[in-house]
């Protein structure tokens, strides 16, 4: 069975400022080539999370995307995080994945905008979530605020996976909330869980605790960075999740239900 390295990337993002978060990234992610599978950046890791779209919005196939599929092939890694993009006419805050080999990362769009932040106002939602495979793992990746709606991640005939990987800008008055959905999703879905939020405080000075963690499928933490910035590397075990899903096959009961477009 396969084991997948993935490495979280907890860091504090200059506000606005794509040119210098890209050297800060690349900066740090060099010692990894050749040591990791899968990098997990923030939601909006160029930018951090504004709603100053107009200003700091990428084309889609833009800068950030062409260095992510290079900074890819150089780590020989698959990468992910999301950027601010403008695409016909509209803005997303679109998750990019970028795999070494020259193919042209895939995106998913956020479907769910916080609305209490205003990003509803600024921001065109996405649609359906999906999976991809990569060296041994079908992986579902999303954007923050899908945490907590757990029908859209829900495992099921079409979105089937062993890992779903969370990027966000999570502010640190619902770290608790935060911690526990991500337990949650493991759980309800009996999948490894990775979830990569920012650290420290915005341009608006709303703070971040960081937390981010790994979580394996009983909910228990594989890994956790705590409130500081932090690079950390763990292993997955697709054997592991495979044994426990023959033993505990709760899926076999979970409801049947259809998702409206």
């Amino acid at each position: 069975m396969s084991r997948l390295r993935v490495t979280l990337v907890q860091q504090p993002l200059v506000w606005g400022d794509p040119a210098a978060n890209r050297a800060r990234f690349a900066a740090l992610l060099a010692p990894l080539a050749g040591s990791t599978d899968l990098v997990v950046l923030p939601e909006t890791f160029t930018t951090g999370f504004s709603m100053e779209v107009g200003r700091l919005a990428e084309p889609a196939a833009g800068r950030t995307t062409v260095w992510l599929a290079d900074l890819a092939a150089e780590l020989d890694a698959a990468i992910t995080g999301s950027v601010i993009t403008a695409d016909g006419g509209r803005y997303y805050n679109r998750l990019l994945w970028a795999e070494p080999g020259g193919t042209p990362p895939r995106h998913y769009d956020k479907r769910h905008l916080f609305r209490m932040g205003g990003e509803h106002q600024h921001f065109t939602p996405g649609a359906a979530a999906w999976t991809v495979h990569w060296r041994g793992f079908h992986v579902c990746p999303l954007v923050c605020y899908d945490l907590r709606f757990p029908v859209f991640s829900r495992r099921r005939a079409g979105l089937d996976y062993e890992l779903l990987v969370y990027v966000a800008n999570w502010p640190a008055p619902r770290a608790h909330a935060w911690r526990t959905l991500l337990a949650a999703r493991a759980i309800e879905n009996q999948a490894y869980v990775v979830g990569v939020n920012r650290a420290g405080p915005d341009g608006r000075g709303i703070a971040h605790s960081g937390d981010s963690a790994a979580l394996d499928f009983l909910g228990q933490p594989l890994i956790e960075a705590g409130g500081e910035p932090a690079v950390l590397t763990v292993e997955l075990d697709a054997g592991r999740l495979a044994a426990f899903r023959e033993k505990f096959p709760a899926h076999l009961d979970a409801d049947r239900f259809t998702l409206e477009p």
